[in-house]
């Protein structure tokens, strides 16, 4: 019988939860069944999956995946989680790129020597969470308010053009960022 056990790949030692193994099911069921993205899922995987809460009500999904598949991820994405937020019914299924933080002083081997590369910053991790986050829109501009007690929120502005698509979307792209990078961010549509 044939499973979805080969569309989540973990780390050797590690074996994948319950839920995890629910997603990389139904990718394997859509691989099957769905015609117009059939070819492009043969070759993909995932490498995690979270479920969290938004606001107490409704549910997010986070489905991890190696950073070399993202750009093919990307071609299939909106079919893609169309089809997904329809199996899993009521919760908005968000696609993240699985990406390394290095620390400042992180020591390399004698292979590889030289700075640290920029991609493996935090600050380039955030940021390209936030862009993955919101993918099929684009991201036109970004303020940083500092309140007086010394909190900070980002505010993102949206292109307007995808507003119908994205709209009801705003408040599980916060609580999914505020999650992973424990940062605010509030977004809004440019006018």
């Amino acid at each position: 019988m044939f499973t979805g056990r080969k569309k989540i790949v973990k780390p050797d030692g590690v074996s994948p939860d319950e839920f995890e193994e629910l997603v990389a099911q139904e990718l394997f069921n859509l691989e099957v069944s769905a015609a117009d993205i059939k070819v492009h899922l043969k070759d993909l995987h995932i490498t995690a999956a979270k479920q969290i809460d938004i606001s107490g009500r409704s549910k997010a999904i986070i489905i991890f995946v190696p950073y070399r598949l993202l750009q093919k991820y990307h071609r299939i994405q909106q079919k893609l989680i169309r089809e997904l937020e329809k199996k899993f019914s009521g919760r908005h299924v968000v696609i993240i790129a699985q990406r390394t933080i290095l620390n400042k002083n992180c020591r390399r081997s004698k292979k590889i020597t030289g700075p640290r590369p920029r991609s493996r910053t935090l600050t380039h991790v955030h940021e390209a969470i936030l862009n993955d986050l919101v993918f099929p829109t684009n991201i036109v501009g970004k303020r940083t308010r500092v309140k007086l007690d010394g909190k900070k929120q980002l505010r993102v502005f949206l292109d307007p053009k995808d507003q119908v698509n994205v709209e009801t979307k705003l408040e599980t792209f916060s609580e999914v960022y505020r999650k992973l990078t424990n940062k605010d961010v509030v977004f809004e549509f440019l006018q």
